[in-house]
């Protein structure tokens, strides 16, 4: 093949997800604007496949491509189509590693897009899914959609089955917006999972089902207020509560602020909340950073809509790549 040609590299950005969104544990999730990773993935002759680099605010990553969420896929995809060719990846990471934030789904999501570009047919929407889940299997150790699933097709998604595949898109009523705040702490999926008991109160799964049933009522009728009623965790949060620090604090900031409601980001410590407004989520923003910081804790920030973009390809690296959002 020789020296690559444009057509050989293709680069995607794919964005941070907030998974669970409370009511929908390892189902429901919703894309950010930012931030977010990029991947930039190279034809090369050899059917293998490669990291040549490893930048941005993690970069102690594994440099087996069996072993790096944003490999692992890609592995398995030169296998699948029995591919006489494979891929060098540059990776430039821009979710930092244990954030809550899909980071680990966002390499996954940027490498597959990237390479779908470069192979001799476009991968269907289930394939690049399937493709994607192989990544986030490897930092997670189980297959889980509520991050993948809108990182890569953006908004908010109901990941109702992954086997068939049954995506459904929810919609989001126009006023919302987001309050993200980030704690600089890192707590590991695995982690995270090990705090769930393996049984939980039947009276809880009922309560928390009819949350998520209301959530999604909301959502489709634009109600509000309906959304706020229904925006509680009950069944999964206590048990993550201790790994976040200052939680309580935290949320009961964003409940002054008028929030529709919040909770913990994926597997945390990042805190999310929906709100009516862009003034309400600045606000938020404000005082559940400044609930962090009473607790020692240096804290970033994000605002804006649900992003309705998930991963798509962009020009290149950024090789200046910074940890964007503002600091508190």
């Amino acid at each position: 093949m020789g020296d690559a040609t444009e057509d050989d590299v293709a680069t995607a950005f794919a964005p941070a997800t907030v998974g669970n969104v409370a009511v929908g544990f390892d189902i429901l999730g919703f894309a950010l604007a930012s931030p977010g990773d990029r991947v930039e993935v190279t034809r090369i002759d050899e059917s293998t496949v490669r990291i040549a680099e490893i930048t941005g605010v993690v970069t102690d990553l594994p440099t087996d491509a069996t072993e790096n969420t944003a490999t692992a896929g890609l592995v398995e995809l030169i296998d699948d189509l029995n591919l006489d060719f494979g891929f060098e990846v540059r990776i430039e990471k821009g979710i930092p590693l244990g954030s809550g934030m899909g980071g680990s789904a966002a390499s996954a999501v940027a490498s597959i897009v990237a390479a779908d570009s470069l192979i001799n047919r476009r991968l269907s929407r289930p394939e690049l899914l399937h493709y994607a889940l192989l990544g986030e299997a490897v930092a997670t150790g189980e297959i889980h959609a509520d991050n993948v699933t809108p990182c890569l097709f953006g908004g908010l998604t109901l990941t109702r089955s992954i086997d068939p595949v049954d995506i459904i898109e929810i919609p989001v009523p126009e006023q919302i917006r987001c309050a993200v705040v980030y704690p600089h702490r890192r707590v590991d999926t695995k982690r995270a999972r090990q705090a769930i008991p393996d049984e939980l109160p039947v009276a809880q799964f009922v309560e928390q089902s009819a949350n998520l049933a209301g959530f999604i009522a909301g959502c489709y009728r634009g109600d509000l207020d309906l959304i706020g009623r229904s925006l509680e965790d009950v069944l999964i949060e206590a048990h993550r509560a201790p790994l976040v620090p200052g939680l309580t604090a935290v949320r009961r900031a964003a409940d002054e602020a008028g929030v529709l409601g919040s909770s913990i980001s994926g597997a945390g410590p990042t805190v999310f909340a929906w709100c009516r407004s862009a003034k309400s989520a600045d606000l938020a923003a404000q005082q559940m950073a400044d609930a962090f910081v009473a607790e020692g804790c240096d804290t970033s920030v994000w605002t804006g809509a649900i992003s309705v973009n998930g991963a798509h390809l962009v020009e290149g690296l950024n090789r200046s790549t910074h940890f964007e959002g503002q600091i508190r």
